[in-house]
């Protein structure tokens, strides 16, 4: 058997990132993102993956997992196919996610990668300037390590099979000490191992020293002019149809010309402090043409 062959069939920590959509948001409402949490900790249970951290951004997912590397790319795998069902059937939008590249990386756990990973994966939401601190983004793990709190929600074993498929949307048979929280999805604190994360860390102090030091927090630091997180990526998103309504009587940017692509922009800036790279993200301008229409006289 080759190395490489042995290597993609032993356990190891991995890096699992997708690239940012080009076009078209990954998750719209809070809905797609409760569904793409739900799906998470499903996926992750049928291919007894150990999920040590995620997030689920706008336009793209990281994910630092535990297994060998044909499960972390099944995973990965069926996690877009099964999101890219959701997307189907609520927007009629089709293979937005097939052409989605995926990078792989293997984590030493000897070097302090998995410390330097983990933070970059928690350090997403700062650095887009959506919130101040891991901490306060629900979709994801930023606030499930040293938050001295325990879990709060109901157990699956105490629902009824019809009011589990009916939240998670599922037939499967999940373990019965889960929890789903108010908002409608699975806590991460059911599946993710906590305490390991936390051993491998020691202390809270030492993970904030690679959350700040982290090449997300410097990019944060690099691009962003303050430290006032702006509106969720969402939140522009289900604005512009309004915006669209108002300022030029049509429901959606598909029709719009340049100069009124450009007064969108401007106005998206203006209303809700959005940076470049938020704009370009939920209109789908490549982001140099959003950075030409911000600076243009």
């Amino acid at each position: 058997m080759s190395t490489s062959a042995r290597n993609s069939r032993s356990k190891a920590y991995w890096l699992v990132t997708t690239e940012h959509l080009k076009k078209g948001l990954w998750f719209r409402d809070d809905e797609d993102y409760r569904v793409g949490m739900n799906y998470v900790a499903i996926v992750a249970f049928v291919y007894k993956v150990m999920v040590l951290a995620f997030v689920l951004m706008s336009n793209h997912v990281h994910f630092v997992l535990y297994c060998t590397e044909e499960e972390a790319r099944a995973f990965i795998n069926e996690f877009k196919a099964d999101c890219s069902r959701h997307l189907a059937l609520k927007y009629g939008v089709r293979d937005l996610l097939r052409r989605n590249r995926v990078v792989i990386e293997r984590i030493s756990p000897d070097d302090e990668s998995f410390e330097r990973a983990l933070a970059y994966v928690q350090m997403n939401p700062p650095a887009a300037n959506i919130c101040l601190h891991p901490t306060n983004y629900p979709w994801g793990t930023g606030g499930v390590f040293y938050n001295g709190q325990q879990a709060k929600g109901t157990r699956l074993g105490d629902l009824s099979r019809h009011a589990i498929r009916k939240r998670l949307r599922t037939k499967r048979s999940l373990p019965a000490d889960w929890f789903i929280g108010e908002d409608g999805y699975i806590l991460p604190e059911s599946y993710v191992p906590v305490e390991l994360v936390e051993s491998i860390f020691k202390t809270p102090k030492r993970m904030d020293f690679f959350l700040r030091n982290s090449s997300k927090a410097k990019r944060r630091l690099e691009f962003q002019g303050n430290d006032i997180p702006s509106f969720r990526d969402q939140v522009l998103y289900a604005a512009i149809p309004d915006l669209c309504q108002s300022l030029f009587g049509c429901t959606g940017t598909s029709g719009l010309d340049t100069i009124q692509t450009t007064e969108l922009v401007r106005q998206l800036r203006r209303r809700f402090s959005a940076d470049v790279r938020q704009i370009a993200r939920v209109t789908s301008l490549p982001m140099q043409e959003a950075a030409r229409m911000l600076d243009a006289p």
